[in-house]
């Protein structure tokens, strides 16, 4: 069902890509192509809409990762420009790209596309990768100016001079981001770009800054500076040591002038820093403690909830999703009903543009409902709805803050119709089952009921928690069943095998297909379904007017060959591991994960 201001049925159609092509160009073909096809085949008032455009939202990120990155880039150069100059920053600024080349060409090797956690991994690496080119061409300048002039000797003494702390700084950084490759789960996959383009991206840094660097800092600052040649084997010319005065000379140019060093503007700012730490030693041991005092109390804030304990932040998402579970053996027409409520209360939002709604049906899932197992909400007592708000440009709060605002009076009423509602809000990063997961098991010898009353007791506790809401467990409700117990001896007298019976009771209940009618103008056979109608389908008493044929041609009433048994529906079992195991889910709203698990352990 779709709406904008009213309820209509809807027919959705899901397009899924192939892999390895660009979501952005086909889904904008997609688009293309039905709207050509509304001109020609759709009547006027049947509308087209596009419910999810997973393209578009691709594109979107992707423009505004690239955005970030410029930015980012655009921020290093000014900084550089004001520690080093605007010729040594754009040196740097040169570097970047061809570091990001490189790099994308391994990703290339390896099968990675750029997708959203290519180029967040290059945005993160970015910070990083500069170091190298940054110190390369530092060090660089400085021997420039110390020796007065720009030769080969010089570049080469004073890459060297770094190459072995930029070699372990380098390796440092790669070692640290090692243990992502061993990420398991629906994690691991997810950062496996990350994985590979931080530690790569680092070494291209080391492998740019020993090459390209050096040939480019020269190039560009070597009109700036006398450029007396001497060859690369360190001899210079007779009036080299001259020109800088009373320095001490060593390979081939001006070494460090004391004299020299004290008129900088760095060396004046820190002095007056550094020698009263240096004069005594209580200063110095008063300096560092108060250097680890502010690191544990940097590092005590997450434990003092000063900030929140989050993996990812919140997206600001233009849809998110409605989960309605009624008991188990609720009708259609019931779930249906409120759903329908439900619909009235979403269109309230002024944010909210359209909604789809699917009621004991599966809508086409995305990457969050595979994780979950949506695509098998196909029984009568489940429902879903989908929901699209304006753009972010166009409302004033988040989608989370719109979540929050609607879910009270969403629940309330799902709640007092004896149904569960979930908001599910599109996870930032790798779908998750839940945010809050508690997994029982018990001894072998446990009965799986007490493992299920065990699970019972933990969502008790767990919906006490202030900011733990929907939660919810995998225990099903009790639900009625009959089974037809057949009198064997009074079958086989009247000429009627169990397996008749059986067939019986399966046609009357779930239907027969078996059969197709051709029809004029159509072009594909229609299927004919032959089932009871729903109301001679749940009494006993229709069921047992029910007539199977003998083998002698005789008819018999199925209430003369058998009685039925009432009893109830078995849980359903689930292992991990080889072990029985209950599930106990719950979502946080409005507080960090981390912080309610804390406070849910502490009563332990």
């Amino acid at each position: 069902r779709r709406a904008t201001l009213t309820s209509r049925p809807t027919v959705t159609i899901a397009i899924s890509k192939q892999k390895g092509s660009n979501a952005v160009r086909v889904a904008q073909s997609v688009i293309d192509r039905a709207n050509e096809l509304k001109q020609e085949m759709l009547p006027d008032d049947v509308e087209l809409i596009i419910t999810r455009n997973n393209g578009l939202t691709a594109d979107h990120k992707v423009n505004e990762l690239v955005e970030a990155l410029g930015v980012a880039i655009i921020i290093v150069v000014l900084l550089l420009t004001i520690g080093l100059g605007f010729r040594e920053a754009m040196i740097v600024a040169v570097a970047v790209p061809v570091v990001f080349g490189l790099t994308l060409a391994v990703n290339l090797l390896f099968g990675y596309t750029i997708n959203r956690v290519t180029l967040f991994a290059l945005i993160l690496a970015l910070g990083l990768l500069v170091d190298d080119p940054i110190v390369d061409v530092e060090n660089i300048a400085r021997h420039f100016n110390d020796g007065k002039k720009a030769t080969r000797r010089i570049v080469l003494d004073a890459v060297a001079e770094i190459r072995p702390p930029l070699i372990s700084a380098t390796l440092a950084v790669i070692v640290s981001f090692l243990p992502m490759f061993f990420i398991t789960g629906m994690m691991g996959p997810y950062m496996s770009p990350m994985a590979l383009n931080v530690p790569v991206a680092m070494l291209m840094s080391m492998v740019v800054a020993f090459t390209i660097t050096p040939w480019l800092t020269y190039q560009m600052l070597k009109k700036h500076y006398p450029n007396e040649e001497s060859g690369l084997d360190g001899s210079q010319s007779p009036d080299a040591g001259k020109e800088a005065g009373a320095g001490v000379v060593a390979g081939g140019h001006q070494a460090y002038d004391p004299e020299i060093v004290k008129q900088t503007l760095l060396y004046r700012f820190f002095r007056p820093l550094m020698v009263p730490l240096l004069r005594t030693r209580f200063r110095a041991i008063a300096f560092l403690a108060l250097i680890g005092i502010l690191t544990a109390a940097a590092a005590g804030m997450g434990a003092l909830r000063m900030v929140p304990l989050k993996m990812l932040p919140y997206d600001n998402k233009n849809e998110f999703l409605l989960i309605l579970d009624m008991d188990e053996g609720t009708t259609l027409e019931r779930t249906d009903a409120v759903m329908q409520q439900l619909e009235i209360a979403v269109a309230q939002a002024s944010e909210v543009t359209d909604y789809t709604s699917y009621v004991g049906i599966a809508g086409p899932i995305d990457f969050n409902g595979m994780v979950r197992h949506y695509y098998l909400r196909n029984y009568p007592h489940q429902a879903e709805m989908r929901v699209n708000f304006v753009g972010k440009k166009n409302r004033k709060l988040q989608s989370h803050g719109l979540n929050l605002r609607m879910r009270d009076e969403l629940t309330r009423i799902a709640a007092e119709a004896g149904g569960k509602l979930s908001v599910v809000e599109l996870p930032p990063g790798p779908p998750v089952l839940a945010s809050l997961v508690a997994e029982v098991t018990g001894r072998p010898d446990t009965p799986y009921g007490d493992i299920l009353s065990a699970a019972s007791i933990i969502g008790q506790r767990m919906a006490l928690e202030p900011g733990v809401v929907e939660v919810d467990d995998i225990s099903e409700s009790a639900m009625a069943k009959l089974t037809f117990i057949p009198d064997q001896e009074k079958a086989a007298l009247a000429g009627v095998s169990v397996a008749e019976i059986a067939d019986t009771i399966r046609i009357a209940l779930e239907g027969d297909t078996q059969q197709t009618l051709r029809v004029d103008h159509e072009r594909v056979p229609l299927r004919l379904t032959f089932r009871l109608p729903r109301a001679f389908r749940s009494s006993p008493a229709d069921l047992s007017l029910l007539s199977v044929k003998g083998r002698a041609g005789n008819v018999v009433l199925l209430a003369e060959l058998g009685s039925w048994k009432s009893s109830t529906v078995s849980q359903t079992i689930y292992h991990k591991n080889l072990q029985r195991i209950a599930y106990v889910f719950a979502e946080c709203a409005g507080r960090p994960p981390a912080e309610c698990v804390i406070d849910i352990l502490a009563d332990r």
